[in-house]
This record gives C-alpha cells, structure tokens and sequence, in this order.
C-alpha cells in the first residue's frame, strides 16, 4: 500500500491498519487498503485541527481514556451520511398501503406504535417516514405512535434534529407534502426549509451505536435499516439482523437497503415480503 502524504502528514500502513482496528472494533466500520487515501484526508483534518503532528501520536491518543471523545470524533469523521428524503420510494409505497393501515386502527384503539429509523442520518428517513404516518393519519399527534431514530454520528443528530435543509434537498417531496409539512424559512443569513413542529413532534432523535448496548424498551412495528451494514463485514451483519429480530414486534416489518439482504445463512422468522423487505412472522407461518 505504501504511504500517503499531505502536507507534512505522513499515514503507513501501520497508521492505516491502526485506524481502521479502531473503526472496526468501535463502529463495525470496514476500510479495505484501497480506502487509504479517504482514511487519510479524513484524519488528516482531524490532525491539523488538534495540532498532532503524525498519525501515530493520534492513534495512540485515540486509544486512551482521555481519546474516548476525539474517538467517537474520529468514527463521525470516516462515516459517510448520504441521504435524500424519501430514498428508494418503493419503501414508503409499502409503508403506505400494506403496513401503515393496520397500525393506524391499532393505534386508534388504544394500541401502542412505534417506528425506529436505524442510522438516520441527517435525518431525511425519519421524516419521510413521519410525513407518510401523518398523510395516512393526519391525528397521528394525538395518537401512541413514535417514531425513533438513531446514528452514530452526533453530528448528523445535531443536524437532524433543527430539521432545516438546504432548498435543493427537497426536490424528491411531493408538491402536496412540501405544502403540509414544510416551510421556508431564514436562519440566521441561510434561507431553506424548515420541518414543521408538528412533524419533528413525532421524531425523537438518539445517538446510538449499532455495535453497543440498545437501551431500547419494548418492540418496533416497523425499523428501517438501509444502506448501514452495508459498511459492515458479513461476521457483523450476521451478529446485527437477530438482534433486529428480537426487537420487532410478530408480524412487524424490516426495511434494508438496495444493496442489503438477510443472509440464507440466518434462521430467522424475517420473510421477503417485497423489494428489500422482510416481514417477521411466527414459525408456524414460516414453515406453511
């Protein structure tokens, strides 16, 4: 591989294979040597705004008791957060007809829903998702339905949370949608679009890593997990889907990326029940 040089910084292969034990051993996160050179400019921002002086010295601090915080920066910092509002439409058509009107009579009798975008970004899934809830249920607001999202990232979590975008980044909303849910606002001297409050109401935004400890309680009806493990080794995806399982509710539904499937090496109740998304369903459905 060899190294890598900008300005006076300086990355070898031990400094890389360093880095990417800690990515992988924090966050799941996968850097083939082929990744040097993104590994490099990233951690090489990181270097200048905290005046290390070589790749070495800041993963030996990473590594300390007292590098936990810049560590979880170093994770935000090689993560990459793409995402459009309702991405991979097809998903939301499903949720749309075949999911959320079973939910929403639940809910109106008194039933309990709850939703979790896992890996959201900046936050364009989670209000996609509250979007087509409140189009469905426009007293979404006085009903027990939640919708959970969490990243890794503090940073998109910041971000997600304001709910104000860029005017470019909502071209994928319906005209009738942009019209109920979102306003054009000024913050500070950046004009865009703001989330209205109602709509951020059902959102509530966790920072969480997939890898750790879930302080979840209860089950989802719904997750959706797309384009996140793909970034994962196959030994971590197959460690990840069953604890989805575990907490998605009999007959709740899994939603994954373009590019992600369950494996046919996992046992699980999950069926393919359309593009990219599984059904969970008792073993007695699975065997029939």
């Amino acid at each position: 591989m060899g190294k890598f040089t900008s300005n006076t910084l300086t990355m070898s292969d031990v400094d890389f294979k360093a880095i990417s034990d800690i990515a992988y051993n924090e966050a799941g996160l996968v850097f083939l040597p082929e990744k040097a050179p993104l590994v490099q400019s990233r951690i090489n921002r990181r270097l200048r705004q905290l005046k290390i002086k070589s790749f070495s010295q800041y993963t030996a601090f990473v590594n300390t008791k007292e590098g936990l915080a810049e560590r979880k920066v170093m994770i935000s910092s090689l993560t990459t957060n793409v995402s459009n509002f309702f991405r991979e439409p097809h998903h939301f058509e499903i949720l749309k007809k075949q999911v959320l009107p079973n939910l929403i009579s639940r809910a109106r009798a008194g039933g309990r829903i709850r939703l979790w975008s896992a890996g959201c970004s900046t936050g364009q899934e989670p209000y996609s998702i509250a979007m087509t809830l409140l189009d469905a249920a426009p007293d979404a607001e006085n009903l027990d339905i939640k919708i959970l999202a969490t990243d890794i990232d503090p940073n998109v979590i910041y971000t997600a949370k304001r709910g104000f975008y860029d005017d470019r980044s909502i071209d994928d909303i319906d005209e009738i949608l942009r019209e109920k849910y979102l306003e054009k606002v000024t913050s500070g001297k950046k004009s865009g679009i703001q989330i209205k409050d109602f709509v951020r109401n059902l959102v509530s935004f966790r920072e969480l890593n997939l890898l750790s400890e879930w302080p979840i309680s209860g089950v989802f009806d719904v997750i959706f997990c797309r384009n996140v493990v793909i970034y994962f080794d196959e030994a971590t995806q197959l460690s990840l889907w069953p604890r989805f399982e575990a907490v998605t509710a009999h007959g709740g539904w899994l939603f994954v990326g373009h590019s992600e499937r369950l494996s046919d090496r996992l046992d699980t109740n999950y069926s393919a029940a359309g593009p990219t998304a599984y059904q969970r369903l008792s073993r007695e459905n699975t065997l029939n």
